[in-house]
């Protein structure tokens, strides 16, 4: 690899650790191509084409250079999603980063009520994202309003679910992949299917698998390792 290959445009596909931000995996890789590339010029353009929440892992595409006006196209395709929900209880953020509230039994929900209320999902349906979300209100960000403490009011939106695959049951946890159109919340949907079960439910573990035809198994946590050199590539 050369800074002239990294201006001209190139295509990493990164596969974001746990906590880290979308902002941090792309500062974090910009920081380590300019210290290794000396020549690339300040205002070197590098961006993602997708934000992964912290709580989820899983393919995030960075772009750079001319290829960063690609960024839009990608972020129109369709994306894939490796999913897992607990049932029974739910969390202010539909995910883990806060603690769970809202305790529900759910002894009497069988295997057959999961797939019933999954196969609701499939299809275009409206969702609100969540109030923990980097979604604008009046110029601020939903998720800076929720821990303020201000009472935020999400807007529906709608978004397609094309399917929901592979679903494995053990209670309390329900995993699925699902494929859906760009700007669906899954956490959100782990949310909905909670309400549609009646008990309650919320986001434990989010892999984000594909994109368009970016596939995870392409994709390394090894760009953003300090030891790693690009200069192979």
């Amino acid at each position: 690899m050369t800074s002239e290959q990294l201006q001209s445009g190139y295509i990493f596909l990164v596969d974001k650790p746990l906590d880290w931000t979308s902002f941090q995996a792309v500062n974090k890789l910009k920081y380590k191509l300019k210290r290794e590339f000396k020549e690339l010029p300040k205002k070197f353009k590098i961006g993602h084409a997708g934000t992964l929440d912290p709580r989820a892992t899983g393919l995030l595409i960075v772009c750079t250079g001319k290829f960063t006006k690609k960024i839009p196209e990608i972020q129109d395709a369709p994306k894939e999603y490796w999913t897992e929900i607990k049932i029974g209880v739910q969390t202010e953020s539909y995910d883990t980063e806060k603690p769970e509230i809202q305790h529900q039994d759910f002894s009497h929900i069988t295997e057959e009520n999961i797939h019933e209320a999954l196969s609701k999902f499939v299809g275009e349906i409206e969702q609100k994202p969540p109030i923990f979300s980097a979604i604008k209100i009046d110029g601020e960000r939903a998720y800076n309003l929720a821990r303020a403490g201000e009472e935020v009011e999400m807007k529906s939106r709608k978004t397609t679910i094309h399917y929901i695959i592979d679903i494995h049951i053990d209670f309390p946890l329900v995993s699925f992949t699902v494929g859906c159109s760009k700007g669906t919340y899954i956490r959100s949907l782990a949310h909905d299917i909670g309400k549609e079960l009646g008990v309650g439910a919320y986001l434990t573990q989010l892999r984000r698998t594909k994109i368009g035809d970016f596939l995870i198994e392409n994709a390394s946590e090894k760009y953003l390792d300090n030891d790693y050199k690009f200069e192979d590539l």
